[in-house]
Parts: C-alpha cells; sequence; structure tokens
C-alpha cells in the first residue's frame, strides 16, 4: 500500500512544520502520525527514573551544498551507524537484545568492493517490530549499486564510513564529523547518504550531514524519526514512517528499498533549499498500532520499568567500560 507523497520546504520549527507540507500526489494521508520521538523518549527515561531529561540539538539555519556535478556523474558514499561484527562480542544477530559490547567510538571506513558484515544490535532499534534479518533496511549498498548499473549513479565510493552513535553532541562534532569530513574529502566523495537507525542516531547523523555541507559535499539522510532530525536541522531527508532500524527501506523487499534510495537521489538531484524533506509513500506491512510499543511508558508495568531501569544502568557501564578502552 502506499499513500501520496509529500515534500517540505526549509523547517524552522519541526513540528509546527510537519502540517505544513506541499502535497505533491494526493492529500489521502494515514490518520496516524509518525512517532515524536523526542517527546516519548523523554516520558520514557522520566519514567524509569531518570530525571535529567536529554536536550536534542536544535539550529535555526541550516548549510546547503548544491550538488556539484550531474548525478550520473558522481561518486556517493554511505554513512551508515551500524556496526562491525565482532565475533567475541556475544550475540548480534537477528533478533539480538541491545548489545552495548558492540559499539564502537570512533569513525571507521570500510571498502565497498564487498558486502561488509553489519550489525545493528548495538543501538535501540525497534526490537518488537525489527529483527534486523536483512541487511538492506539499513545499509543500502545493493540498492546504491543497482543505480549505478542504472545510469541514475556514477559511481559507488570506494569506502563507506561508521559513524558512531553518541550522545554527547561536542564528542560528534569535534571528534566524528570532523574525521568524516576528513574521510570523505580524502576519498573525493561527491555526495553522501547518511543511515541511521535509532534516535541519537539520527541526531548524529544530522550533525554530521551538516558538517559535510559546510565542507562542500552535498548529503541527504533516509531515516524514520522525522522530529529528531527536523529539530537538528538538515539540508534534505527521506522520511520513512517504520520502525527504528529500516531507514533505507522494508525487509526483503527490493522494491522497496530501491524506491526509497531513489527518493534520496531526487532529494540530491532535485532540492533547491535546506530543509527538504520527501515523505516515503510506503507503508510498513506490520500491524497498524506499531508506533504505540517503542519505548512507551504508558504500555509498561511498574514491574517492566523497574526492570528496563537495571538493564539500561547496565548497559551503560557496559558502554563506559568500552569507552574507556576505546
Amino acid at each position: 500500500m502506499e499513500y501520496g507523497l509529500k515534500m517540505a520546504g526549509p523547517n524552522r520549527d519541526s513540528m509546527a512544520h510537519m502540517g505544513k507540507s506541499r502535497a505533491i500526489r494526493e492529500d489521502s494521508m494515514p490518520a496516524t502520525q509518525p512517532i515524536r520521538y523526542i517527546e516519548r523518549t523523554r516520558a520514557y527515561y522520566l519514567a524509569l527514573g531518570y530525571d535529567n531529561p536529554y536536550q536534542w540539538a536544535h539550529h535555526d539555519d541550516t548549510p546547503f551544498t548544491p550538488l556539484k556535478q550531474p548525478l550520473s556523474g558522481a561518486s556517493v558514499a554511505i554513512v551508515t551507524t551500524a556496526a562491525p561484527y565482532q565475533a567475541d562480542k556475544g550475540d548480534q544477530g537477528p533478533g539480538a537484545a541491545y548489545n552495548a559490547s558492540a559499539k564502537f567510538y570512533r569513525v571507521y571506513r570500510g571498502s565497498t568492493a564487498t558486502m561488509p558484515d553489519l550489525r545493528i544490535s548495538h543501538i535501540a532499534i525497534d526490537r518488537a517490530h525489527t529483527s534486523a534479518e536483512d541487511i538492506g533496511t539499513w545499509f543500502p549498498l545493493k540498492a546504491l549499486q543497482r543505480a549505478v548499473s542504472g545510469g541514475r549513479v556514477g559511481a559507488v565510493a570506494s569506502h563507506f564510513y561508521g559513524l558512531p552513535s553518541n550522545r554527547s553532541q561536542r564528542t560528534t562534532l569535534e571528534q566524528d564529523c570532523a574525521d568524516l569530513l576528513a574521510h570523505c574529502r580524502g576519498d573525493g566523495v561527491d555526495a553522501a547518504i547518511l543511515v541511521p537507525n535509532c534516535p541519537v542516531c539520527h541526531q548524529s547523523t544530522a550533525l554530521a550531514a551538516r558538517t559535510l555541507e559546510e565542507g562542500g559535499i552535498a548529503t541527504v539522510i533516509m531515516g524514520c524519526a522525522l522530529d529528531i532530525v527536523e529539530h537538528a536541522g538538515v539540508p534534505r531527508f527521506v522520511f520513512s514512517d517504520f520502525p527504528l532500524g529500516n531507514s533505507a527501506g522494508r525487509p526483503h523487499d527490493t522494491a522497496s528499498q530501491d524506491r526509497t534510495l531513489s527518493l534520496a537521489l531526487d532529494l540530491l538531484e532535485g532540492a533547491t533549499e535546506p530543509g527538504t524533506t520527501a515523505h516515503s509513500p510506503l507503508i510498513w506491512p506490520g500491524p497498524p498500532d506499531w508506533r504505540e510499543d517503542y519505548s512507551n511508558p504508558d504500555r509498561l508495568s511498574p514491574e517492566d520499568l523497574a526492570k528496563r531501569r537495571a538493564d539500561f544502568d547496565k548497559i551503560k557501564a557496559v558502554a563506559q567500560q568500552q569507552r574507556d578502552g576505546s
């Protein structure tokens, strides 16, 4: 099923602007609204007993770099928040629980000559509705290769880049974004497609996109957390109203993944101003109330909340050990 594609122009107040998108095809939109992850996660962590709500990145102005050559002659890179598989770090496969041991804390660079083994067990995807079985839903290398074969894109960049999902905006900007920009410049990248997974991933890629644009590299984000990305202020964004972990399309659905990538390429070619958001017309095939489950304290008992608090404290301890040793 599909609904009408929407496009939004420059955004000054992300949540107010969501209702002002210009309909391109039709107005028959579903009655459901995208998850407001900023509000949802704030309520969730307050319910767990943390009384210091996270302050999400916000900017009023957005950098913008037009693509400097036709897309058919451009080298396009993928930036991912997925982690390389580490055999000694526990379960990282489909259906794995949150695995902080598999986190990484510095930008990494990998070859696109072969398909890498990347996993998303280390981040807060929607585990109730995402099994993480199909890498094509979070790492669109095959879709990008198909776009090259079809003549839409000049080349897949020789390397892809792994971007840490760090709650510290200062670390993200001063360390990770700077490293990413240096890699992209060194590899002669013309444009970058950034693909986040968890809520903080969306913020990290938004900050990275801003840095790349300031450095003269055109970007587009493919993601599922509309409010976080628009709150941060990015040049181009393709929003898919899917559970977190499926930013590049529906699992085991090549047509969906190609369509999602095509929307991103459309923005790289056609966006003329910063803050341009395209809403994917694709519908998630799961239960219609899937949006109500992710980190929703209203659906958790006091016992559930206590267990999640204890689990989260353990995760933080493991992550700190990993960070100290990185």
